[in-house]
């Protein structure tokens, strides 16, 4: 292949790009703050993950419900040590993240998973901030603005912007609008509103309007860049078998 030929394949053909590798290049940047999709192991970017991983970026700032487990997921990145800071809610099933945390080489902004997803789609909707029950009168609290509302108090949370979301669906037509599998559905969509840019890895890729309207869960205006990845390997964070009869 001449030198032109290996360019042009590594250039994008409008929103999709032809490696995880070349969907990132020029987005990401030290110190950022991204967005990324999934619950555990569910619906995770993992090709995109792994070209994050290999980027070398440093000091970023992540939101994500978990961040993996480890030796997968998002905990590539901690064990490369590229992330500074994660906004999560849940963190029981990577011990490397438990590590770094409670040695001080970690900061972590623990977020309830309801008021994570509501800080992402205020991001995305350009909402600056909004009030929750959620959290009053525990840690989650301490050093934010609280209001009383009819007799209840609420904690002020800010919308949650980011640089960059990186999420995953099922189906995309080339104009980007998203289908997701089932429950891998679910914080992709309000990752990719929150980003300022959004890459979204997919299985599949059709012709724009080969996707029924009312069957498309993300308008492509929210998406960017597309990358296909027809064989994700789809890790399964804990299987539990039920004992025979």
């Amino acid at each position: 292949m001449t030198q032109t030929a290996a360019t042009q394949e590594r250039r994008p053909r409008g929103k999709c790009y032809p490696s995880a590798q070349a969907a990132l290049d020029g987005l990401i940047e030290d110190g950022m703050t991204l967005a990324v999709g999934g619950f555990g192991l569910c619906g995770i970017p993992e090709a995109l993950i792994q070209a994050l991983r290999d980027s070398g970026k440093r000091d970023l700032t992540v939101a994500s419900n978990n961040a993996g487990v480890d030796g997968f997921g998002l905990g590539l990145l901690l064990e490369s040590r590229q992330i500074k800071k994660m906004l999560s809610s849940y963190v029981g099933e990577n011990k490397e993240f438990e590590r770094q945390y409670l040695s001080g080489e970690l900061e972590l902004e623990f977020c309830p998973q309801g008021t994570l997803a509501e800080r992402l789609r205020a991001g995305g909707a350009g909402i600056a901030a909004f009030y929750t029950r959620t959290g009053y009168g525990t840690k989650i609290a301490e050093g934010k603005e609280v209001r009383e509302f009819d007799g209840e108090h609420y904690v002020m949370e800010r919308g949650l912007p980011v640089d960059v979301a990186l999420v995953k669906a099922q189906v995309a037509d080339r104009a980007g609008n998203l289908r997701f599998n089932k429950t891998a559905r679910n914080f992709n969509p309000l990752a990719a509103m929150a980003g300022r840019v959004c890459v979204a890895e997919v299985e599949e890729i059709v012709e724009t309007g080969a996707l029924d309207p009312d069957d498309i869960h993300l308008p492509g205006i929210f998406v960017h860049r597309l990358v296909h990845n027809p064989n994700p390997e789809k890790r399964i964070e804990k299987r539990t078998l039920r004992e025979g009869n």
